[in-house]
């Protein structure tokens, strides 16, 4: 039942507002949308394609007045939408949505109008499609990772806002070129790095193949073109070998009583583009940024058009999976295979779904082709993907494939929302997800033989959070077909592997470098967060109570008031997030002090400076504190602090070059003291000019190790023909530890001269 405010609304809406279209426009959409509701009559009841005719008209009413780039009206668009959706029998609600998905953002119409008229389930639809408009960012990237965030949180709700989402995006790419140049290479470039792996992530191969075409024609024209016209000129004389093993696999079929069909299929232009361009290395993948053509010297195993082997390929669909097997027996005895080029997806599927066997053949004149056997069953899974699930629940199809999809959808979304609360902000969700959309999978095993499926490139590490983030969070080695390995080693295809975890061990910073996967990623980054976040605190509180100077109680045991009042002053959560503040530098200490004291009775407003006694360090304070690259101090050194933003605090030895900079901003620097019994380990840097020959190197390493002192990193550079310098990275404990390697080296007859950098 419609309310007389809403039908109010709608009629001085109507009233105030044009024609949907022009007369000239007009038997252009009665014809459009009669054809959609030919479509969806052959699958849905009479009521529902009545109530997809009104909603057509609703459209047409709501972007009355509204025309696209290319100058025909905006609703055509809507329609075009639902039309895609409808070709693959999407349900009632999902097909009502795509008639609205823009009518939220775009009209008078909000989200309570698509409520009275259509439902909650529809509005909430069109609402996870909807883009945020009324929130500004600070850049163009931050935006569009809200609303990518945004998206995937309404797909963990509803996947159906994804493939609303994904036909909009293909019939804008359908229609791209009403757009300027800049405008078609944004968006291709996005619909390659996003919506099409998406597709693909879903199984929606149709949709996948005609985005990735279409974002190679508006990305690389010139590519596109060079490669359509390769395929034309080599499409006649492959056409016809296809077609001659298509003949002689039927007949080899019918000899053997098999019930199947054969057919030929043409790879699609940016798949070969792919195969030629090669597979990117896993340091690209673990790039947030990089410009074109650093991607083009990432990439790897380039080819020439001749070598890719499945430009076209045969696909043979049979009724059961052990005919798989036996097709695939016979077409080993038909054609010669290729030795390595054999790929099981049945037993092994991929992560979305997909299942067939792949096998590559000699097939006449010695030409390669690929042959393809699945069911009839992978056959719709493999085009169609999740979306088989609703023609599942529709009663159109009655397969349990389109069930497995969706839940393995679910779970790679679970596993998304995950990641988006460990993400520290919108861009580095982001990039996750762009990480875990090009997967390149290899498969390893457990120890109980449970199959664990990972990106290609990925690490013991990326194995240990893919168990749980628990066993990540605490793995300290693993073995590899129970041989002790490194947790950086890449893992590959068949090997099994075991972690070895320890309830103490927590994660390394050092990870971050190695690992491929965004659950690792992330996990890895939260934990750190948190951690950093703790140690702040506690530096924080050390650094007030320092700058008070005793002049009040113990902070933990001020008046509730009082640190309310200060809480508020400076515009924060909580008293816990003003010390994290200060603790990370990005609040001075004096200043919180000053505004502390300004609020207690009996104290000296005019109290700004910080206690003359030197903070204590200890090297165990954690990510707070950290020493600088510059001078690199030890123990025994004379040493000062800086607050460094975000960072906390950056220790200097005191005859460092950056002290200079002391004098500019003295309320950034603080005096600091070594605590006793330290037991860390320091690096010290030594540069030594020694005699050019043969074994010198080894005896400052032998000489060095004789002292009880590790080296990190040697660097030589040689300086003419008889000297060289060389560079040395040494853990030291304190200064008499160095000054102890530094005689020794000394009185080396090789070393003509030593010094601390």
């Amino acid at each position: 039942m419609i309310s007389p405010s809403l039908q109010e609304a709608q009629n001085e809406m109507q009233q105030s507002r044009k024609l949907a279209v022009d007369d000239e426009w007009l038997d252009d959409l009665r014809l459009r949308i009669d054809n959609f509701c030919e479509i969806v009559g052959e699958y849905l009841e009479l009521e529902h394609v009545g109530k997809l005719h009104e909603a057509c008209y609703f459209a047409a009413e709501a972007h009355a007045g509204i025309y696209r780039k290319s100058g025909e009206p905006y609703v055509f668009h809507p329609l075009a939408v639902a039309h895609i959706l409808a070709n693959v029998r999407f349900d009632l609600e999902t097909l009502l949505a795509a008639l609205l998905h823009d009518v939220i953002e775009d009209t008078p119409y909000n989200k309570e109008h698509i409520i009275a008229y259509f439902g909650s389930e529809v509005a909430e639809l069109v609402d996870g499609v909807s883009k945020l408009t009324q929130i500004h960012f600070n850049s163009k990237l931050e935006a569009q990772a809200e609303n990518f965030r945004k998206m995937f949180l309404a797909m963990a709700k509803d996947l159906r806002v994804i493939m609303i989402k994904l036909a909009d995006r293909l019939h804008n790419m359908r229609t791209l070129s009403a757009m300027r140049a800049e405008s078609r290479r944004r968006i291709a470039r996005e619909t390659l790095e996003i919506y099409a792996p998406i597709a693909g992530r879903l199984g929606m191969n149709h949709l996948r193949q005609e985005l990735e075409d279409l974002g190679l024609s508006h990305l690389y024209p010139f590519r596109f073109r060079v490669l359509k016209e390769a395929v034309r000129k080599i499409s006649g004389n492959r056409r016809e070998i296809i077609y001659q093993m298509e003949s002689c696999i039927d007949k080899r079929l019918d000899e053997e009583g098999i019930k199947a069909r054969a057919v030929g299929r043409s790879k699609h232009l940016w798949g070969i583009y792919q195969k030629m361009r090669g597979k990117p290395s896993p340091l690209f993948r673990r790039q947030a940024t990089v410009s074109q053509n650093a991607a083009d010297r990432y990439y790897r195993k380039t080819r020439p058009f001749r070598e890719v082997c499945d430009v076209y390929a045969v696909r043979i669909i049979v009724n059961t999976i052990d005919n798989c097997y036996r097709v695939l027996g016979m077409m080993h005895s038909l054609y010669k295979p290729i030795m390595g080029r054999f790929k099981d997806y049945i037993a092994i599927p991929k992560a979305n779904g997909y299942q067939s066997l792949h096998t590559i053949l000699f097939g006449p004149g010695g030409i390669p082709i690929e042959l393809q056997i699945r069911t009839e069953e992978m056959h719709v899974m493999a085009e169609i993907g999740v979306a088989a699930h609703w023609r599942c629940k529709s009663g159109d199809e009655d397969r349990s494939g389109g069930v497995h999809a969706h839940k393995r959808a679910h779970e790679w979304l679970h596993k998304l929302l995950d990641m988006q609360r460990r993400a520290g902000n919108p861009v580095e969700f982001l990039e996750s997800v762009k990480v875990d959309l090009f997967p390149d999978e290899v498969y390893v095993f457990t120890p109980r033989g449970e199959i664990i499926e990972l990106p290609r490139g990925a690490t013991a590490v990326d194995f240990a959070y893919a168990i749980h983030s628990d066993v990540g969070n605490t793995c300290v080695s693993a073995r590899i077909d129970r041989q002790l390995s490194p947790l950086r080693t890449p893992l590959v295809t068949g090997q099994t592997v075991e972690v070895i975890i320890t309830p103490t061990a927590r994660p390394n910073p050092a990870w971050l470098n190695f690992v491929v996967t965004a659950k690792a990623r992330a996990s890895i980054r939260h934990y750190l967060k948190h951690l950093q976040r703790g140690e702040a605190v506690l530096l924080g509180k050390r650094l007030l109570e320092k700058a008070l100077n005793g002049r009040i109680c113990r902070l933990s045991e001020l008046p509730l008031d009082r640190t309310k009042a200060l809480v508020k002053e400076f515009n924060m959560a909580s008293f816990e997030e003003l010390l994290a503040d200060i603790g990370l530098g990005n609040l001075l200490v004096p200043l919180v002090a000053k505004c502390l004291l300004n609020n207690l009775d009996g104290c000296n407003a005019l109290y700004t400076d910080i206690s003359n006694q030197p903070l204590l360090i200890k090297g165990t304070e954690g990510t707070v504190v950290s020493f600088g690259r510059c001078c690199r101090p030890i123990p025994g050194d004379e040493i000062i602090g800086n607050f460094n933003s975000g960072r906390g605090i950056i220790v200097h030895r005191d005859q460092c070059k950056n002290i200079t900079n002391y004098k500019k901003i003295p309320e950034r620097w603080i005096e600091l003291e070594w605590g006793e019994n330290i037991s860390t380990e320091f690096t010290v840097e030594l540069k030594l000019e020694v005699v050019n020959r043969l074994g010198v190197l080894a005896i400052i390493a032998a000489v060095i190790s004789d002292t009880d002192a590790n080296i990190e990193t040697i660097n030589t550079s040689e300086r003419d023909g008889s000297t060289t310098t060389i560079y040395l990275l040494l853990n030291m404990r304190d200064r008499s530890h160095l000054a102890r390697v530094m005689r020794c080296l000394r009185v080396l007859p090789e070393i003509l001269k030593l010094a601390r950098r």
